[in-house]
């Protein structure tokens, strides 16, 4: 019998009203931002287990949010999944240069998002 670990996320997605309701229905605390800006201030505050970030945002991309965040003391530890549209080598390779934990192109079902998560906790 597996345990599962449940925690606080935080999503900073285009669609995360859809994402938000998967995660919810597994068990997870979930906290919503709509910019990087917002996503940082929240990060620092509320020290989530796990941030989900797009890459495409106007002011700070997805990649500049995870190498800010994987730079402070309080969040370098956090794992951070990427989300996009994208689907290049190049985009999966420099997430991980920026402390990207792990990178999921779209489209992904809810079993895809549920795995990755459950991999970036494990590690």
């Amino acid at each position: 019998m597996s345990i599962t670990w449940v925690g606080t996320i935080l999503i900073l997605e285009d669609a995360f009203s859809e994402l938000a309701n998967v995660l919810e229905d597994k068990g997870y605390k979930i906290i919503k931002a709509k910019t990087a800006k917002e996503a940082l201030e929240m990060a620092l505050e509320e020290k989530p287990d796990v941030i989900i970030t797009n890459v495409f945002m106007p002011g700070m991309n997805g990649f500049e949010l995870c190498r800010f965040l994987k730079s402070h003391p309080s969040q370098a530890k956090a794992p951070i999944l990427i989300c996009s549209t994208t689907n290049q080598t190049s985009h999966l390779v420099w997430g991980r240069k920026q402390g990207a934990d792990a990178y999921l192109s779209k489209p992904y079902t809810a079993e895809e998002l549920l795995n990755a998560i459950q991999l970036v906790e494990i590690n």
